[in-house]
């Protein structure tokens, strides 16, 4: 196995001020504890509802978000270290596909401002290899040169996140988080974009962090997937393995919401109770105790540790005090 990315502990919380002297009053756990490792050329897809920590966790691994505490270790060299000039040059190697194609556009600049601008800031090639380069990038996109005169409001969605998508490549990097990549897009859209993103996988071996609240989407582009729940990592396996026999009393429960294309197919669906906590306040022990079915005393007093359910050929995770071994 040959590791690209390796995150440990991450953690990231923000401030809550409050008061007369605006005091640092409590602290919104964002992203609580996560680590998983990702293999070169391979897609991790993440998932769980909105508000989990998904995008968080994503722009933390960039420090998009600057981590509160923990690792992340990008090809041998740890990101979380490194200082601002250092942080620019590593830049490169990590790239991320913002969710909405609209707003990651600045609509000021044409297309072709827009992909010239990282080999320009990287003083990568000359003016001459550096519009070649992007006159590449668009015909990788399956778009045509003509449209780099253009700006963002002449394109559609899928256009427009196909740019975004060419923008991420201008670099060449290894690592790219494709945050809600499609989410916005019609369902027709989608299915090219995917290929798309799987297609530059398979030539350019660039490894995913596939961010989704989409079951069906992730299953289609993912070698991994792990689960989140409340700024935690509550379920990782393949993708075989996690679809085909969940452990987890939540995993369970999204993959029912999945819809099924046969109308004489009838899952039976598993309603979760209660809404969300907050992650001002999350609950003690497990912090899906309040909602899950199965939910025991020990739940209330104790967080649940990560446990090795699978096999060696199928490695699988899951954080619940069902499966934990008696000691």
């Amino acid at each position: 196995m040959s590791v690209l990315l390796e995150i440990k502990n991450l953690k990231k919380h923000f401030p809550i001020h409050g008061g007369l002297f605006n005091r640092v009053v409590s602290q919104l756990k964002a992203v609580d504890d996560v680590s998983f490792v990702l293999e070169k050329g391979k897609t991790m897809g993440l998932v769980g509802e909105s508000g989990c920590g998904k995008s968080t966790l994503g722009r933390a691994v960039l420090r998009l978000h600057e981590p509160t505490d923990g690792t992340v270790i990008l090809d041998g060299t740890d990101i979380t270290k490194l200082e601002p000039k250092a942080l620019v040059d590593a830049r490169r190697d990590m790239q991320i596909i913002f969710q909405d194609p609209y707003a990651s556009l600045s609509p000021r600049r044409t297309i072709q401002q827009t992909l010239l601008e990282p080999l320009e800031t990287h003083k990568i090639g000359t003016a001459e290899s550096r519009q070649q380069k992007i006159e590449e990038l668009l015909d990788i996109v399956g778009l045509r040169k003509h449209v780099l005169h253009r700006y963002p409001h002449e394109f559609s969605g899928g256009q427009r996140q196909r740019i975004g998508i060419a923008r991420a490549l201008t670099l060449e990097p290894k690592f790219i988080v494709a945050d809600e990549a499609v989410s916005a897009l019609d369902v027709s859209v989608q299915s090219q974009v995917l290929n798309l993103i799987s297609n530059l996988q398979k030539t350019l071996g660039i490894s995913f962090l596939f961010i989704s609240h989409d079951l069906a989407v992730v299953q289609h582009i993912s070698d991994d997937v792990g689960v989140m729940y409340l700024g935690r990592l509550v379920e990782k396996a393949t993708a075989t393995s996690l679809y085909t026999e969940p452990r987890h009393p939540y995993t369970k429960a999204l993959l029912s919401a999945i819809p099924t294309p046969d109308p004489t197919i009838k899952n039976q669906r598993q309603i979760l109770k209660g809404d969300v906590p907050s992650p001002l306040n999350p609950p003690s022990g497990c912090t899906f105790r309040t909602r899950c079915p199965e939910a025991m005393d020990i739940c209330a007093v104790k967080a649940p540790v990560q446990v090795e359910v699978g096999s060696k050929d199928e490695p699988h995770w899951v954080a619940c005090h069902l499966f934990e071994l008696p000691k």
